[in-house]
């Protein structure tokens, strides 16, 4: 037998195990089980939590069979939307879509799959107003009449789609940008970039964009999704390099629950060591709640001279305002 397969018996057995209980029951080299466990989260078979030195591998039992009835009548089209729009990360780390996962997410709730899927059409109906002609959301608006800024360095602000909606909660996009990122999950990231990956090079082109840069992140982890998104993206334009400096203890943003603490620490915490000068950046972070971040940094752009104009692009953001996103 083989060690991956010796692996995937004790996950069977165990459901959760770190490296040392994997290495003590195989004998096998922690390098060798290292390996190993970065293929199974490739292959998306277990998900990966906490942080060294308490990370513990969850492994992700095969699906329930699926039904051989629904309860949910669709059309062709309608299918196709709750496939695009409606993915759900049940409680055992299992991947649900569409239909699936619709009616798991009624089940759990104990609402009436057919009535609440007519509510949900009629919601994401109602959210339509809010994308341009590109499908993306215009938060500009929204940045410039939050109050609290003393200025707004940004000339513009977009992201691609909501963190979430009214009542059903994080959307398609935000529920695998939050999965990937917490669980440094890189089954999870390549899905999310299938989803993206041409969307923003799409609006980098349709920007006239000659530079772009990537907010770095403020947590140390493994697998970074802002860096996996940047080695990613098929763009052949200048990077601008921008540097995250922190004190002792770093704080990220998502723990911060004021808008003037997050100026203070975007501001503090950001450097800008670009020498070269362009005339339209646009600057890619994973997810917009206050804006600061992505402000802030923009003004330490321009005032260094490195680019005149400065176009925020955002997978995912708030809603109601700018509202602190907390889990992303």
């Amino acid at each position: 037998m083989t060690i991956k397969a010796q692996i995937l018996d004790l996950f069977k057995d165990y459901n959760e195990l770190s490296v040392k209980e994997i290495t003590d029951k195989t004998g096998a080299s922690k390098q060798m089980v290292h390996l190993i466990l970065a293929k199974l989260l490739n292959e998306g078979k277990v998900l990966k939590m906490g942080r060294t030195p308490k990370t513990v591998y969850h492994f992700i039992s095969k699906p329930e069979a699926a039904k051989t009835t629904s309860t949910l009548v669709l059309t062709d089209k309608e299918n196709e939307f709750l496939n695009a729009n409606f993915i759900v990360v049940t409680e055992t780390g299992n991947l649900l879509h569409g239909i699936e996962a619709f009616e798991h997410w009624c089940l759990q709730r104990k609402l009436p799959v057919q009535k609440t899927f007519d509510e949900f059409l009629l919601t994401k109906k109602k959210y339509n107003q809010y994308y341009n002609k590109q499908g993306l959301v215009n938060g500009t608006e929204k940045l410039i009449n939050t109050k609290g800024y003393e200025k707004i360095w940004l000339d513009e602000l977009f992201y691609l789609d909501f963190y979430a909606i009214e009542r059903f909660g994080k959307t398609a996009l935000g529920t695998l940008l939050h999965y990937a990122k917490q669980g440094q999950n890189k089954y999870l990231m390549k899905m999310m970039m299938d989803v993206i990956a041409k969307r923003i090079t799409d609006f980098i082109k349709y920007s006239k964009a000659d530079a772009i840069g990537f907010v770095p992140p403020t947590i140390r982890r493994e697998v970074q999704l802002m860096k996996f998104i940047q080695n990613n993206l098929r763009v052949s334009l200048p990077v601008i390099d921008i540097k995250k400096v922190s004190g002792i203890i770093p704080v990220p943003q998502k723990s911060l629950s004021k808008l003037e603490e997050r100026i203070r620490n975007a501001e503090n915490t950001f450097a800008i060591t670009e020498r070269a000068s362009y005339k339209h950046i646009v600057l890619i972070d994973d997810a917009v709640g206050s804006g600061s971040t992505l402000n802030q940094i923009a003004g330490k752009i321009k005032n260094k001279g490195v680019a005149k104009k400065i176009t925020g692009l955002a997978i995912v953001g708030s809603f109601k305002g700018f509202d602190v996103i907390t889990d992303v």
